[in-house]
């Protein structure tokens, strides 16, 4: 089953089974170790944090004793957002960082992302290295050399910290009532403790995590809660994050849901508008809505598209000097403070339009029309392939045809999930809906 171990966004599937067992997490520890050990010292080191998840404690605990097997010297965050991960593996020299988590899968599921030295997430081609090496034999210390493991009892201050120098000491928002709604997850700390020291009066919602509740009705993919927070107490804004808090979704005053797209559509103006927005163009992946490309047109300004997953667009933002990117799920890349998507200081970002222009966030929250979009997705069973059934590439074929010159279609397998995702813009709604069910309908036969 090696081959496809890694998927968009590190390594991920159900606890306890492949490949998110324990053995399997010995051996990616153990790989990555010796990988990141090429050069033979003895004072390498890795950040670990992870979410709330149970089963988080069963991988910490395996990868700590594959990567101390290979002489890491290993440093346990606990439970801290993803970003906090990739900001501490370069603030503390280490050579590599791993977040635990699943993000915003359900509490059966958990994930592990690798970091670089610099707090990127890993190559195509470096977690291809990593991959075979776990096929092969993998090299151990010498008794003599066998890593240690710390607890690091401050690492999420030390981010609250960070994430509190992103908005500028000269700009208030003291008095403004936030709901933020952390998931039950990573966060569940972090995020209130910065927006309460930076004078907001908070409502949290989901920071009861019990290992098992995590994204469960709540949290970015599930913003009902929070925008039902956010009319019953009559706050100002409203912050969704999701599990491991690198997606964000913004709630207005009134309950109405702001995606990415729409967020990234208000950084990229308000950047410009300063001279702020490198290369005048802002990141995105295939999945962004054609609104968002046509506003952007309309303002001087270009939308450079990715494949799915914000890896993918960190990679493009990076080799092209780019500093504003994402995507239409809630991930938001502002590499001037971050190395990946980070939703908690996203929300900064529009508590700070919010301060700066003096208006609400009912105003700000909606930047463009979208044209009609439709996503569905079909679940296929593992050793299935349906997008290469002839009758779906038909169908496909015949779909494109038809909406040529009026959207746009996307079709992909899930880098994360068993699923086949039909997506498909159009400026007539109902040959929209025609459109997508036809092809989903070709896929569920095949997947049958």
């Amino acid at each position: 089953m090696m081959g496809d171990l890694f998927g968009t966004d590190g390594v991920r599937g159900e606890a306890n089974s492949w490949p998110m067992t324990a053995e399997m997490a010995l051996k990616l520890g153990a790989a990555a170790g010796r990988y990141f050990r090429s050069d033979g010292r003895n004072q390498h080191r890795v950040v670990i944090g992870k979410d709330t998840r149970l089963s988080g404690y069963m991988i910490e605990n395996a990868l700590t004793a594959g990567l101390t097997s290979t002489g890491m010297n290993v440093l346990l965050l606990g439970p801290v957002p993803t970003p906090a991960v990739g900001f501490l593996t370069r603030s503390m020299r280490a050579d590599v960082g791993i977040m635990i988590s699943a993000s915003h899968n359900p509490a059966k599921d958990n994930g592990i992302k690798f970091f670089g030295p610099e707090g990127f997430k890993l190559s195509d081609e470096a977690e291809a290295e990593i991959e075979a090496m776990i096929a092969g034999e993998i090299r151990l210390a010498q008794p003599q050399n066998i890593g240690r493991a710390k607890r690091i009892e401050d690492g999420r201050g030390r981010y609250v910290e960070y994430a509190k120098t992103t908005f500028p000491a000269k700009n208030r928002i003291g008095g403004l009532k936030v709901v933020v709604d952390c998931a039950n997850g990573a966060a569940y700390r972090a995020a209130p403790e910065v927006l309460w020291e930076l004078g907001c009066d908070v409502i949290p919602v989901g920071v009861t995590p019990n290992g098992l509740n995590i994204n469960e009705r709540c949290g970015s993919t599930y913003t009902q809660t929070c925008a039902e927070a956010v009319v019953a107490h009559g706050a100002d804004l409203g912050i969704s994050l999701d599990g491991d808090a690198d997606r964000v979704m913004i709630v207005d005053e009134t309950g109405r849901v702001a995606d990415g797209d729409q967020i990234m559509a208000l950084f990229a103006s308000r950047w410009a508008e300063v001279g702020r927005l490198r290369g005048n163009a802002l990141v995105a992946t295939v999945m962004s809505n054609l609104g968002l490309e046509h506003f952007l047109q309309g303002k001087g300004l270009r939308l450079e598209r990715t494949n799915v997953g914000d890896r993918y667009v960190v990679e493009r933002m990076r080799a092209g000097g780019f500093n504003l990117g994402g995507e239409q799920s809630g991930h938001i890349v502002m590499t001037d403070y971050a190395t990946t998507g980070d939703g908690l200081m996203a929300g900064l970002q529009f508590l700070l339009a919010m301060s700066e222009t003096g208006k609400r966030a009912s105003e700000l929250v909606q930047q463009f029309e979208t044209v009609p979009q439709m996503l569905k997705n079909v679940r296929y069973q593992a050793g299935q392939a349906p997008l290469d059934d002839q009758n779906v590439q038909k169908v496909i074929a015949d779909a494109e045809a038809m909406i040529a010159g009026k959207g746009r279609i996307l079709i992909r397998k899930s880098g994360t999930e068993p699923l086949i995702r039909v997506m498909a813009e159009c400026v007539d709604e109902g040959l929209l809906m025609q459109t997508v069910d036809g092809i989903v309908a070709a896929v569920e036969t095949a997947a049958t």
